[in-house]
Formats: C-alpha cells, sequence, structure tokens
C-alpha cells in the first residue's frame, strides 16, 4: 500500500453559521468514516499561499489549496475512487489532485 496526498482546491470556504458548519462538519466525518482505517491524515483546511522561485523571488499563490488529506490505497486508481467521495467535491468548481507519495526519509 502506499499513501496519497489528496489536495483540495475550491469549495465554499469556512462555514458561515452554526447550523452550515454541522453539517459540513456532518459530510466529512461521514467520508471519513466510510474511508475507515485508509485515512493516513485527515487533514486540514489551508488558507494563504506563498510561492517562492528558485531565485528567491515570493508572490502571493491565488490558486493554492483549499487544504488536504492523506489516505492509503493499494494503487491512484483506488485512491482515486476513494477521492471520489469527497465531500470538498460538492461545491461547484472545486477539485481534488490525488498525488501518490514516496517513503523516501
Amino acid at each position: 500500500m502506499a499513501n496519497f496526498l489528496l489536495v483540495y482546491h475550491g469549495g465554499p470556504g469556512m462555514p458561515e453559521t452554526q447550523e452550515e458548519g454541522a453539517r459540513v462538519l456532518k459530510a466529512w466525518n461521514r467520508w471519513f468514516a466510510d474511508l475507515g482505517d485508509a485515512v493516513v491524515d485527515g487533514g486540514n483546511p489551508a488558507t494563504r499561499t506563498k510561492r517562492l522561485s528558485a531565485a528567491g523571488a515570493v508572490s502571493d499563490d491565488s490558486a493554492g489549496p483549499s487544504g488536504y488529506s492523506v489516505i492509503r490505497a493499494d494503487s491512484i486508481e483506488e485512491a482515486v475512487q476513494k477521492a471520489k467521495g469527497c465531500p470538498v467535491l460538492d461545491s461547484h468548481g472545486a477539485s481534488v489532485q490525488v498525488v501518490e507519495t514516496i517513503a523516501a526519509m
């Protein structure tokens, strides 16, 4: 089995009401429960992103990720299937990158 980084882009942002927050949390908890022990790290939302170049330039990156999780799967195809249930995909225009990680350290 390998670990896969799920990088979220887009989504609704932070919930504006307690009710909306409860609904969002319930959806994530249900998805994580469905994934079971495939969840390595449930992750967190992300906010501001900076991009650094090899020359040392630093700039804001408005296309940065909105969050991440780490899951375990037998193949990238299996990880993609697992990612299809991610609640972030309920938001119009949101996407999930599935990245296979290599255990190098």
